[in-house]
């Protein structure tokens, strides 16, 4: 574990440039590490009707600069019917595939290879839409092996390498993770290898024992944010996570989320979010934040839903209550709260979400206590890894002014310090 003091407790020297990271966030890498130390490793790939990514991917793998005799290949199987299968089983043989007969989600899969993996020293998880640079591996693993820090993740690129797709992770104070220059060019401030919040999962290496230590991808989360909770568990369980910019990969996209219904994806990436905040914030920051997090939830539930006409739900529109009497009144209101309301389903996901934690608040406290029990780093040395903890992602003026008015009433510019990066693109 990182003494707090050698990076957070001291000021920089010198000015921040514009646009930078903050110099405490940086670190300096050893030596190269030499082949013959460097670990067993076991590369997990999930997979969806993922089928024309597949050859892109392993062919790039197939050149990895890494001891053959010290690297495992694992893909889970999300139960394709797009010949996926058929074409592992044809094409690439000497990968160990798994094959599940239901989706059980990024998460689950993640977790299911990392268990079926021969004895790693290393373990990898690499999405299966992606390709990789040579070194790729040799690089990502290095500052695990010199024992700098416990995960990594790499440097992701589009697809054609024209622009960044993330230079590691960030996050808002209500948990909603940030992809480092995400659509930016490659400029020289994303080529500095320094400390991050959490590894992207799409392309990430942890210590096995670390991992296996911690629990793992959170398999409630199912997809969407479980590595924000790892990264962000690692952190408090007294681990760190480093950004490894001379690890390359490039990522083409992969469609398979776009295939489900909207409402399905909305739900688990508002969720997700706030049950992390939940288990990783300490009990004294929890109450600060929860209260602004789920009010802001509220705003944005408003803002999907749709509602037609308040008019109708308020008293004051009434027309003319005064000839009935306040039967007639009793009987408007009763007729009115049985009636139906047409509204969007993308809202009623946002108040499942938010339901999902405060109709099972026993079942969430207990998972929250088991995280706290294995706490080794406060909050506050956690909150500047958050880069834009105050960033708003809605343009909408009654959020805008929300999340001002509780920022200032909770006084969270206080607790979590300024942000330190430009507003991420949308």
């Amino acid at each position: 574990m990182t003494s707090w003091f050698k990076w957070f407790g001291k000021p920089a020297t010198r000015a921040e440039p514009a646009g930078g990271f903050p110099f405490e966030l940086r670190v300096e890498p050893g030596a190269p590490v030499a082949t013959a130390d460097l670990p067993r490793a076991a590369i997990v790939i999930l997979n969806l009707n993922g089928r024309h990514h597949l050859q892109g991917c392993f062919e790039s793998l197939a050149q990895l600069d890494y001891p053959k005799d010290r690297l495992e290949l694992i893909l889970v199987d999300n139960a394709s019917n797009d010949g996926s299968i058929e074409e592992m089983r044809q094409q690439h043989a000497s990968v160990r595939l798994f094959v599940n007969a239901r989706n059980v989600g990024f998460a689950a899969g993640c977790n299911q290879g990392a268990r079926e993996a021969r004895d790693p020293g290393v373990l990898v998880f690499l999405n299966n839409d992606m390709r990789v640079e040579r070194e790729w591996l040799r690089e990502l693993v290095a500052p695990i092996v010199r024992h700098e820090c416990s995960a990594t993740t790499s440097k992701m690129m589009s697809w054609d390498g024209k622009v960044l797709n993330s230079a590691a992770g960030a996050m808002n104070f209500h948990g909603l993770g940030i992809q480092v220059g995400m659509d930016e060019p490659d400029e020289e401030r994303y080529s500095t290898p320094r400390r991050t919040l959490f590894p992207c999962g799409g392309a990430m290496a942890i210590d096995a024992r670390v991992f296996r230590e911690c629990g793992g991808f959170d398999e409630e989360f199912f997809a969407y944010y479980e590595d924000v909770d790892l990264g962000w568990r690692l952190w408090v369980q007294g681990h760190e996570s480093h950004y490894v910019p001379s690890s390359i990969c490039y990522h083409h996209h992969s469609a398979t989320s776009k295939r489900l219904p909207l409402e399905m994806l909305r739900l688990i990436q508002v969720r997700n979010p706030i049950l992390a905040c939940f288990k990783n914030y300490d009990d004294e920051n929890l109450r600060s934040v929860l209260g602004p997090l789920l009010a802001l939830a509220l705003r944005r539930t408003w803002m999907m839903m749709g509602i037609p006409d308040e008019r109708s739900f308020r008293i004051e529109h009434v027309a003319d209550p005064a000839p009935a009497g306040v039967k007639r009144l009793l009987g408007r209101a009763r007729s009115a709260r049985e009636s139906e309301v047409d509204v969007r389903r993308v809202g009623v996901a946002d108040i499942l979400a938010v339901n999902d934690l405060l109709g099972r608040w026993e079942h969430w406290m207990q998972r929250r206590a088991e995280v706290q029990a294995r706490r080794r780093r406060s909050d506050a040395e956690i909150f500047r890894l958050f880069l834009r903890p105050h960033w708003c992602i809605e343009g909408e003026r009654g959020y805008e002014e929300l999340q001002r008015g509780l920022t200032d009433f909770y006084g969270l510019d206080e607790l979590l310090g300024p942000d330190r990066l430009p507003k991420p693109r949308k």
